[in-house]
């Protein structure tokens, strides 16, 4: 394991990279841990609320939870096996120390039933020699732009603003700082301190949280995750990237309504610098369905069934009957207004502006959400229990309104912002939503409109086949009559539209490997050849390196593809997690976690397992 360079706490211009960070949660938020024992980022109680820790955006204003050895300290950081409770460690001349990070799981066993406290729990200790810590607890409400006061009442100090208010308690003294709290404390091995930070009001009154209670919701905690992490079925070669992957996406699952985020942050930059810095925290139906397929893959089918419940409350029809799109992408809560803004006052991730909340890209029109969608539908029913009667309703009147429309222009898998195009993937996930639902309708004996669906399904796939279809680029290209590449094509195989040794497709494997791959690692297009309505350039893309991944043994190329994985794996991070992008020096750029990341890499595992045998 790569270990950080140490970093002495409470100095100016901190600027720790996105890779250098764990992730802890609650089924509701998560919070970001810096490889330093900072928390940098915290947006209690949703994952779409106004942060109250934005120090990766903003490490002047945006505010942090610092906890570390108060003198020159080498760190590790690592989870706790087969869970989310994150282990940052601490190594000076004269002791070890470490900080256990978690967030209790409501529901689960022991006093874990406040889901309204959403308890964030550091748990320090000193495991040899001895330790001096420092502390600073430094909240910034409302993404820094609103004020707040600090109060002590006995033991517990209130933060409090007009739209939230945070109960600190702690086994160590603390003191009060301007709008900060501080502690400075020393351990001796075998000694701990706590640290509680909850969100209290209404019915939830501060509470201490002692030892004891501490050492108990660890435990429940970790008992938690690996009683659900047990469920899964994989039992192949990259077991632990699998199961770190497939413990991240429920990291990004919000229990009270089955939604699951594309990430939990929001303007990480996809370029260092760049504009294009994106609000990922909501449900994009492409996302979440496609996670819902990595997870079914693995056995854990009551997260898909959950994603069924909202996909039925917020997305489908409702009435059977479809009037217009579907949204591209909803809050967590199913809420459909997500406007987009600025946030000036933060100077965003190493100055890269700006920042952004909320998401525009809602209102594009992108038609391959059909395919994803429908796609998910019909494995669910396929690999956990068959879909109900009023949802088959709804999927019919998806497939009418694509049939109705899908040979529009719009604005693509990427949300490109330089206008609509006849992009040839949303042609290809519309031919993937009307041909699922063909096979279940014929799976099921259900009743459809068969002969109006295969004559769509067929217009479609002659429509891609002519004029998706290059003579000069022997391949299959971005859009409609152009030159352009796309890594999305590499779905083609995938999707089951063209057979994975047909020669235009090899043509076309030929042609993504020339132009979008280094060394492995493949760029989604090259916006100098088609323009996005953006400034600058971007990273190579890692859901389409590991789409490339899958197509590699596909096409009959096995060596090829288990070399181009394990060289994947080698650009996690040092807990196994993935940011959007990867950059030309390596880095990670762009929201993180990323769900598409880490779905895409549990598929790629699934199937690369069993072309090896």
């Amino acid at each position: 394991m790569a270990e950080p360079p140490s970093r002495p706490p409470f100095h100016g211009g901190r600027h720790v990279p996105i890779a250098e960070h764990g992730l802890i949660g609650d089924l509701r938020t998560v919070a970001l841990v810096g490889s330093d024992g900072t928390i940098d980022w915290y947006c209690p109680p949703a994952f779409d609320s106004p942060s109250v820790f934005a120090g990766i955006l903003d490490a002047e204003r945006g505010g942090c939870f610092e906890l570390a050895a108060a003198e020159a300290a080498r760190t590790k950081q690592f989870y706790f096996p087969d869970t989310n409770v994150l282990i940052t460690r601490f190594f000076t001349e004269d002791g070890v120390g470490e900080v256990q990070d978690f967030m209790p799981v409501a529901g689960a066993t022991g006093a874990l039933g406040e889901a309204d406290r959403h308890r964030l729990i550091r748990r320090v200790l000193c495991v040899r020699g001895t330790l001096p810590f420092r502390a600073r607890i430094a909240p910034r409400f409302h993404y820094g732009a609103h004020p707040h006061t600090v109060r002590t009442e006995g033991c517990v100090v209130l933060f409090e603003s007009a739209s939230l208010s945070l109960a600190l308690t702690a086994t160590v003294p603390l003191e009060t700082e301007g709008p900060d709290v501080r502690a400075d404390f020393k351990l001796s091995e075998g000694e701990s301190a706590v640290f509680a930070l909850d969100q209290v009001g209404g019915d939830v009154a501060p509470r201490r949280c002692p030892h004891l209670e501490a050492e108990d919701q660890f435990n429940a905690t970790v008992t938690y995750w690996r009683r659900w992490l047990a469920q899964s079925r994989y039992r192949g070669r990259w077991r632990e990237m699998v199961h770190r992957s497939a413990l991240t996406l429920k990291l990004l699952t919000y229990a009270p309504t089955g939604a699951i985020v594309a990430a939990p942050t929001t303007s990480l930059p996809e370029r260092i610098g760049g504009e294009r810095n994106w609000d990922y925290r909501y449900v994009w139906v492409r996302d979440a369905a496609f996670a819902v397929y990595a997870l079914l893959r693995l056995g854990f089918s009551g997260e898909a069934e959950a994603f069924m419940r909202f996909v039925t409350r917020h997305i489908s029809p409702g009435d059977g009957k479809a009037t217009g799109p579907l949204q591209v992408m909803y809050g967590i809560d199913g809420r459909t207004e997500l406007p987009e803004r600025k946030l000036t006052h933060l100077s965003g991730h190493h100055g890269s502006a700006p920042v952004r909340v909320g998401n525009a890209a809602a209102t594009q029109l992108q038609l391959d959400i059909y395919g994803a969608l429908i796609d998910s539908i019909y494995l669910y029913d396929k690999w956990a229990q068959p879909i109900s009667s009023g949802q088959w309703d709804d999927v019919c009147a998806l497939v009418d309104w694509v049939c109705e429309n899908w040979d529009q222009p719009d604005e693509g898998v990427w949300e490109t912002r330089g206008g609509r195009k006849n992009f040839l993937y949303s042609r290809l996930m519309c031919w993937v939503a009307v041909e699922r639902a063909i096979r279940l309708a014929n799976h099921r004996g259900l009743p459809a409109d068969l002969l109006r669906w295969r004559q769509t399904r067929d217009t479609i796939y002659r429509r891609i086949m002519d004029r998706g279809w290059s003579h000069t680029r022997q391949a299959f290209v971005q859009y409609e009559g152009g030159d352009v590449l796309d890594a999305a094509v590499l779905m083609m195989p995938l999707a089951k539209f063209i057979a994975p040794t047909d020669p235009k497709w090899l043509s076309t494997l030929d042609a993504l490997t020339e132009d979008l791959v280094s060394d492995s690692l493949v760029y989604r297009y090259d916006p100098r050849t088609s323009p996005d309505g953006l400034d600058g350039d971007e990273g190579t893309f890692s859901i389409c390196s590991f789409w490339y991944v899958e197509a590699l043994p596909r096409a009959g190329r096995l060596d090829d593809a288990r070399l181009a994985f394990e060289k994947m794996l080698t650009y996690a991070n040092h807990l196994g997690l993935y940011a959007e992008e990867i950059g030309r020096t390596g880095r990670q750029q762009g929201n993180f976690p990323q769900a598409f990341t880490h779905l895409s890499l549990i598929s790629a595992a699934y199937n690369l397992d069993r072309a090896l045998g």
